[in-house]
């Protein structure tokens, strides 16, 4: 029983699949290996999972942040019809508090011990390093924790432990995305409005011309095996209230594009190592503002991978 970790479990279904939430607790069980895979950059992948790389979230996630929560996507085309003005005046319910809240994932051993400041190099550690302008050689030091909390701190980045992980890269995304998404000129420039979806650094934004009407915003976008589709698509269909009839899970401000792919709120934590099963979910908020931007006939780009998939 010497290999054992005292971590506490609940078990719970979301979208018709077994999904286990693990958190700091008194209760005792076998981590399982594997499970989770630190998300990756595009340009310098992280090392694969294992061991010594296993990654859980850092403080016990909220009741409406399960841990690896899974997506009420609708996979199959919708049936599309006119929903009734009873129907569209019915706003989506509010997510609770601390639902999006960013908990970053880190090493096992330092979550069980609650460590101040992490001694381990995390999956981005050579990316948040140039990222914050210090020595680039992917070794975490005292000072690179520091700076790396600091910065966790400033952002509201749980627990604030120095370790470069999934969630820490990813409001750094963000971040750089915010005064010019399209620096990169991935995202084609039309007189009409496009709503750019970029899967490297999961973010979305819509731009009419060279001008940014929304966002950027975070997002997660879809797993291995069921990836966001590339390329270019038109928003062909919106339902304010809808609700998933593979999963019998809401999809608030769906706004299909794809088949079953849309841009969709979920009442969960979008910042997961398990991407969606194909939509682009959004927080409830942006998918709100979103709603009130794109209309049916717009024209939708997406492109890049997901980290880790």
């Amino acid at each position: 029983m010497a290999d054992r970790v005292k971590y506490g479990h609940i078990a719970y279904r979301v979208a018709g699949y077994r999904v286990i939430a693990v958190f700091l607790a008194a209760a005792t069980v076998l981590p399982t290996a594997g499970t989770t895979r630190a998300a990756a950059a595009p340009a310098s992948p992280p090392p694969a999972a294992g061991a010594t790389t296993e990654l859980v979230p850092g403080v016990p996630p909220g009741p409406q942040q399960p841990w690896q929560f899974d997506t009420p996507d609708q996979m199959l085309p919708p049936r599309v019809y006119t929903p009734t003005p009873e129907e569209d005046a019915v706003e989506p319910r509010d997510a609770a508090p601390g639902t999006y809240d960013l908990i970053e994932y880190v090493p096992l051993g330092d979550a069980v011990a609650k460590v101040a400041c992490s001694k381990q190099a995390g999956p981005y550690q050579r990316q948040v390093e140039r990222w914050l302008k210090r020595k680039v050689d992917g070794k975490q030091s005292a000072a690179d924790c520091k700076a790396i909390r600091n910065f966790q701190k400033k952002h509201g980045i749980k627990p604030a432990i120095g370790f470069a992980g999934p969630v820490t890269w990813a409001q750094m995304m963000l971040i750089s995305a915010r005064k010019n998404p399209n620096a990169a000129k991935k995202c084609p420039v039309r007189t009409y409005r496009v709503a750019c979806v970029d899967l490297d650094r999961q973010v979305t934004w819509v731009q009419k011309g060279k001008k940014v009407v929304f966002g950027p915003v975070p997002m997660r976008s879809g797993r291995k095996g069921y990836a966001t589709r590339a390329g270019w698509h038109t928003v062909y269909w919106r339902h304010k209230n809808h609700w998933s009839t593979l999963y019998n899970q809401p999809m608030p401000y769906a706004q299909f594009f794809d088949g079953g792919q849309a841009f969709h709120a979920v009442y969960g934590s979008i910042h997961t190592t398990v991407g969606s099963w194909g939509c682009v979910n959004l927080e409830l908020a942006d998918a709100r503002k979103l709603w009130g931007v794109l209309k049916k006939g717009d024209r939708v780009f997406v492109w890049g991978r997901r980290p880790g998939s």
